[in-house]
């Protein structure tokens, strides 16, 4: 009996052995001849070279171009892949090698730079992972998606480091619209492909098919798993039945796994942290533009941007809801303490525009300080620039330039100079305001009477004419009928001896009737010496002597007194 069932049990072990080596097989000899690379491998690395960041935070070495290129052969390949400590499965085969070779001998230049990234960006990932208690190597998943940009745009539409597509995006809850894309933001998409990776997983049980769906959508696999037929089907067994595209997404992200670990083994220069990025974040909810945040702070734009690259038009608009702003920690209390200064700072030019494109949305207000003007600047085009970037430096379309340039083709020529058409807000000029009217006395109407009788040669035929109803009473008027038929001469005589006294009383009461100081309605953000310049001659201490101010502080909406000069 006890024979009996020994037999058994060493058929058993031996059916299974060769069920799983039969697997291993599978997975250990399967080639492709058709492979196609995802777009990450074709990244500009000169261009990622540019990236703030990689230039002030990490410092780079091209030994690597110096170096020769060192091969592994396929025992060391499956030796390291095996000694990596992952829960996923990494084996090994020809397609895989295929993508190990691309990156260890063609594109090092974008592993040191991807290395570079990584210094910032991994941490996030991971914190994001560990949340959901998921596999720490699904971090290398956004080296193969968008090769650690941000602002990668897939030729689909795919955007963002985890390269989501807008419907996918916006179902795990991203926002997504003129202003805001927080495809690009590190934290929020991360946070959003670590739930769709837990949902997936959670779909198929196995890691291979959940990479693969993340990729292609799980139609497509439910559809390969379908015609494939069968149970416990996993990612190579299934292999030609995907997209072709998928087919090498799994090797991609086993080739990345292996060269983020092994990067020195191949004689890649690992890009150093030159200092630290230590970050923290803080809720806006006002609406603010980014220049306004690095002018109070002193921070380059180009670093706001870096940390927060899901605000599209450099807007972030708090006033709709609180939104995140990521700054290095020691500027998180400037920021706080200084954040009334930095909403007023160029208010009218940034917050009370109604933004959807920089600059060709706004309406002059004609009770408005500062009116639009058409500005033709000159750019010099700078080795390593594109149309794309200049567009974003001076908030117009790609399209703009082109036309306005005569453009054909997107490429441009280092030296060679654009014409930019951009709007700007300048003060406006303002009119003169008129003098106020003096009080007519009865003597500069007299004045005037007898000026309009000695102006008219004809003799008074003792009609009182409309000009003269105009300014006598009715006394003057009776006195004057009853002169008219006898056309005496002394009514002359009274305008040659008395004419000049009425014209110096009437200066003289002019001159007194102007008001000696005009009112000014305080906008938001002014100052008093902001106020000062707006009026010829006036300092800031008349404003502060013609309304009893002793300090600076003044309020939206106060009205001053200016004194005129």
């Amino acid at each position: 009996m006890n024979k009996f069932v020994t037999s058994l049990l060493l058929i058993a072990s031996s059916l299974a052995v060769s069920a799983a080596s039969s697997i291993l097989t599978l997975k250990n000899s399967i080639t492709d001849n058709s492979i196609i690379y995802p777009e990450s491998f074709e990244t500009d690395t000169h261009k990622m070279m540019q990236n703030w960041y990689l230039k002030n935070y990490a410092v780079l070495n091209d030994s690597y171009a110096k170096t020769p290129v060192v091969n592994a052969t396929d025992e060391e390949y499956i030796k390291r892949l095996s000694s990596m400590p992952t829960e996923i499965e990494m084996p090994y085969n020809q397609v895989v090698r295929s993508y190990i070779n691309m990156y260890v001998q063609r594109r090092r230049d974008l592993v040191e730079s991807m290395l570079g990234m990584s210094l910032y960006y991994m941490p996030i990932f991971e914190q994001a992972l560990e949340r959901k208690g998921l596999p720490l190597e699904l971090r290398y998943l956004p080296v193969i998606e968008s090769a650690l940009n941000p602002d990668a745009v897939s030729r689909a539409g795919a955007t963002g480091l985890w390269q989501f597509m807008l419907p996918t995006a916006r179902g795990l809850g991203l926002e997504i619209n003129t202003l805001v894309d927080e495809r690009r933001d590190p934290y929020a998409s991360s946070e959003a492909a670590a739930t769709y990776l837990k949902q997936l997983y959670d779909m198929y049980n196995d890691w291979s098919l959940a990479i693969a769906a993340y990729n292609c959508g799980p139609g497509n696999v439910n559809k390969a798993l379908r015609r494939a037929g069968g149970e416990n089907k996993d990612f190579w067994s299934i292999y030609y039945l995907l997209p072709a595209e998928t087919r090498g997404y799994v090797p991609a992200f086993i080739a990345a796994n292996y060269v983020m670990n092994y990067y020195n083994q191949h004689n890649i220069s690992p890009a150093l942290a030159k200092r630290p990025i230590i970050t923290d974040s803080v809720h806006v909810n006002k609406r603010v533009h980014l220049q306004q945040i690095a002018d109070i702070l002193n921070l380059p734009i180009e670093e706001i941007r870096v940390l927060n690259p899901q605000y599209r038009r450099d807007v972030i608009p708090g006033d709709v809801r609180p939104y995140s702003l990521v700054l290095p920690s020691m500027q998180v209390y400037s920021y706080i303490m200084s954040e009334d200064s930095i909403l007023s700072h160029d208010y009218n030019r940034y917050a009370r525009r109604k933004v959807v494109e920089p600059v060709t949305t706004i309406d002059d207000d004609p009770d408005s300080d500062y009116v639009t003007k058409l500005v033709v600047k000159r750019h010099v085009v700078k080795k390593g620039e594109t149309l794309s970037k200049i567009a974003k430096r001076y908030g117009v379309k790609t399209a703009d330039i082109k036309k306005w340039n005569g453009l054909r083709k997107n490429s441009l020529r280092a030296g060679s100079t654009l014409k930019i058409n951009t709007y700007e807000r300048v003060a406006r000029v303002k009119e003169p305001e008129p003098e106020p009217e003096t009080e007519t006395t009865d003597d500069s109407r007299l004045a005037a009477a007898e000026s309009t009788q000695s102006q008219d040669d004809e003799p008074n035929s003792g009609t009182v004419q409309p000009a003269e109803t105009l300014v006598t009473d009715s006394t003057e008027t009776a006195s004057q009928e009853s002169a008219a038929p006898k056309v005496e001469k002394p009514v002359e005589k009274e305008k040659t001896v008395e004419k000049p006294a009425p014209k110096k009383n009437a200066a003289k009461e002019k001159a007194a009737a102007k008001p000696s100081y005009t009112y000014h309605t305080v906008k938001r953000g002014e100052t008093l010496s902001k106020i000062a310049r707006k009026y010829r001659g006036v300092t800031i201490a008349d404003i502060q002597k013609a309304n009893g101010i002793s300090g600076s502080a003044i309020q939206a909406g106060q009205k001053l007194k200016i004194p005129r000069k």
